[in-house]
């Protein structure tokens, strides 16, 4: 059974789901819902991820270390791990990402599975911006996406 906590964050209240010691979920509250059957619990491991959270928004941290298992397909989690390697302050194309999976031509199918990326922050699908530089598309809101982006860049 899934576990789940909220914090409160620079950004808003935000949800942390944990099962069987690795996380599943991290969510704005408001715009996403905790998965059903999820237990009201902190945990140790919803407690290090806020910790590492409260780093992050204290730019005192720019990779996150806490065990993830990521549900999707395989394409999905293929585009999730090329957005881990986005540094901390820098921002890439949908395009750019399609170009690193090898599908050039791919930048819709990029932004259909970063909407479907169970961790924000952790895995920073609000580094991804459009062709032109433009801020679009994001599960948390574009006033979000926006607070993550200057967060980063105010370093």
């Amino acid at each position: 059974m899934k576990s789940v906590f909220y914090y409160e964050t620079p950004v808003g209240k935000i949800g942390v789901c944990e099962e069987n010691g690795v996380l599943t979920d991290l969510f704005f509250f408001g715009s996403e819902k905790a998965p059903e059957n999820a237990k009201l619990m902190e945990t140790p491991l919803l407690k290090e991820t806020f910790r590492q959270l409260t780093e992050y928004f204290n730019k005192k941290r720019k990779v996150f270390d806490v065990p993830l298992s990521l549900k999707g397909t395989e394409f999905q989690k293929r585009d999730w791990e090329e957005l881990k390697k986005i540094p901390y302050g820098e921002t890439r194309s949908y395009g750019e990402i399609a170009k690193a999976l090898g599908i050039p031509k791919g930048a819709r199918a990029v932004g259909l599975a970063n909407n479907r990326n169970p961790v924000a922050i952790i895995v920073p699908c609000h580094r991804i911006v459009g062709s032109n530089g433009g801020l679009v598309g994001y599960a948390g809101g574009l006033e979000m996406k926006k607070k993550l982006l200057e967060l980063e860049q105010k370093n």
